[in-house]
């Protein structure tokens, strides 16, 4: 298959020729959605393979070649008891994943609500996009938030 100007091969590649852009270069280490998708199960929790594969019901190939990827990219640590962890670099994500999450809760939101909450760790007060507490109005920095179970999800594990 052939688009107007663009081979099959350039449609593939994985640099951006003639774009000198940010935003390309950290979809390489992180734009694939199992990859966001595993560094989020990370930041709730997951450290275990096996932990990431029932979360996200992935295929085990694709499962190793991900988390292979993001330890390469310095995203995870594979330490020798098996375990996965966030780096510094992969904790830094947290604003970002905190900013999609909001993003989709307003622009496809499931009528039982949001499936996670972020609290203001603390106070408890909802933090949304601006990182505002609503409840003291403080600026939260994201290793101030608690996530927790919000009405969507918790409406799914009940049913």
């Amino acid at each position: 298959m052939q688009l107007e100007g663009l081979d099959s091969k350039s449609m593939l590649d994985r640099i951006y020729p003639g774009q000198v852009c940010s935003i390309a270069r950290s979809l390489e280490a992180v734009g694939e959605r199992w990859s966001l998708l595993i560094v989020r199960d990370a930041f709730l929790g997951s450290s275990r393979f096996s932990e990431f594969q029932r979360s996200l019901g992935i295929a085990r190939n694709v499962l190793t070649q991900r988390l292979g990827h993001l330890v390469a990219e310095g995203v995870l640590e594979h330490r020798e008891d098996g375990a996965y962890v966030l780096t510094r670099k992969g904790r830094e994500l947290a604003p970002a994943l905190h900013q999609l999450m909001k993003w989709g809760d307003r622009h496809y939101p499931l009528p039982e609500g949001p499936p996670r909450l972020t609290l203001h760790r603390g106070c408890g007060g909802r933090v949304e996009g601006d990182m505002v507490c609503e409840r003291c109005g403080e600026h939260v920095r994201s290793g101030e938030i608690e996530v927790t179970l919000g009405p969507g999800l918790a409406s799914t594990a009940a049913g």
